[in-house]
């Protein structure tokens, strides 16, 4: 059998003939994180990551400037129109429009899970450790359940909370906000994790009044909020609505909005 002629190495010649002149540079592209894997037979594969998404931030539309944050942001125009009519009532059972609470001043209105909820009585005692702030401020500090007027009163009486504390034992104004409501709001690893952690500080549920009635069967599984208002009843110049159980506000940014 003839033995075949060698290839021509092209490259070779090419190298014989001097050196190659320098590529110009080539400015690298920017392309989203990927993954390193093997597939079937040791072959590499790449998987491109999905690119991070940012934290919205919710402005609402009734101030220009208004900050605040939301997980479904949507725009604040006509909140102030849902909320007319809503009252909310105080320790002594006296109703009061919801407006009422920042008309003629700037107030700090939370709005709780409910008032047996471990993760509420966690965040109250956030709010109170800012209270001294919101004072020298001119802030009033106000917090808001989902419950009857006795319920505010046991847990103002569990809590020793020193903020204003009035009931809605409607739900109301928590329609009128259109806060998060439902199952898988209320049970998520992450809140189941949060409480575990708080259990660990030393906060605890409060059972009985979890378990009254008008808990267990409607307001007990909306999530809750927080605004910063007034004075005027519609100068909203903060706003969050809490996308899970647990989903505490930025506490620099109601501060923010407390002393802007």
């Amino acid at each position: 059998m003839a033995a075949r002629a060698p290839l021509a190495m092209p490259h070779a010649a090419a190298a014989s003939a001097g050196p190659r002149p320098a590529a110009a540079p080539v400015a690298p592209r920017t392309t989203a994180p990927c993954l390193r894997a093997r597939g079937a037979g040791g072959v590499p594969l790449l998987y491109q990551l999905p690119a991070q998404r940012t934290h919205r931030r919710l402005i609402p539309a009734t101030r220009p400037g208004a900050i605040g944050s939301a997980a479904e942001a949507a725009p604040a125009e006509g909140l102030v129109q849902k909320l007319q009519g809503v009252e909310v009532f105080d320790l002594s059972g006296k109703a009061l429009p919801v407006v009422d609470l920042w008309k003629d001043r700037k107030a700090v209105v939370a709005f709780a899970r409910h008032f047996g909820c471990v993760l509420c009585r966690k965040r109250a005692d956030l709010l109170a450790d800012k209270q001294d702030v919101m004072q020298a401020a001119g802030v009033a500090l106000v917090l808001i359940g989902p419950g009857s007027v006795e319920q505010a009163n046991a847990f103002v009486e569990q809590t020793k909370f020193k903020g204003e504390v009035y009931a809605d034992p409607t739900h109301s104004s928590y329609n009128a906000l259109e806060f998060a409501f439902g199952l898988f709001s209320t049970f998520t690893p992450a809140a189941g994790l949060k409480i575990i952690q708080l259990y660990r500080e030393g906060y605890r549920q409060d059972w009985e009044l979890s378990f009254e009635k008008n808990t267990r069967t409607k307001g007990g599984w909306y999530q809750g909020g927080l605004l910063v208002a007034g004075p005027g009843i519609d100068n909203i110049l903060y706003i969050h609505k809490d996308k899970e159980a647990g989903d505490d506000p930025d506490m620099q940014d109601v501060l923010r909005a407390c002393c802007s």
